[in-house]
């Protein structure tokens, strides 16, 4: 007995013409300087890479319950396994006051340890604060 197989359906894509450029750059434009005008650096989701996005919208989850120096927020991100350069795009990506993340890490310190003033200043040097920024939290938080 011989089968023979039936031919497979034939499927039909209608693909529409993207829309015009002009259009979309006029949108980003105005996303862009809505962005700007909040204090938000503009960042494209199209312009991104999965990686970068990922490692941005991660960066920015742990900036909103812990304080992070630059570094250090670069590093966490290197340690979840981001490439250097995904996570260096993400935390310069966004529009973050170091300083007042020193204080924020100061403050924190404070709460649950004793300090002295250069001690709490060698302990935010460490964790990748410039000394400047270290100087600053300390200070405010002391």
């Amino acid at each position: 007995m011989t089968v023979e197989a039936e031919p497979a359906p034939t499927v039909t894509v209608t693909v529409a013409p993207p829309e015009p450029a002009a259009d979309n750059e006029s949108e980003n434009v105005a996303a862009e300087s809505a962005k700007s005008s909040s204090g938000e650096k503009a960042t494209s989701d199209r312009d991104e890479s999965s990686g970068q996005r990922n490692a941005r919208k991660s960066a920015e989850s742990y900036l909103e319950y812990s304080a992070f120096s630059r570094q250090g927020l670069i590093e966490q991100l290197e340690y979840e396994e981001f490439s250097r350069a995904d996570a260096e795009y993400a935390v310069d990506s966004l529009d973050v006051d170091w300083s007042e993340q020193a204080v924020k890490s100061a403050e924190s310190y404070l709460e649950y340890s004793s300090f002295s003033l250069s001690g709490l200043i060698d302990q935010l040097v460490y964790e990748g604060f410039t000394q400047s920024q270290a100087e600053h939290g300390a200070n405010q938080a002391y």
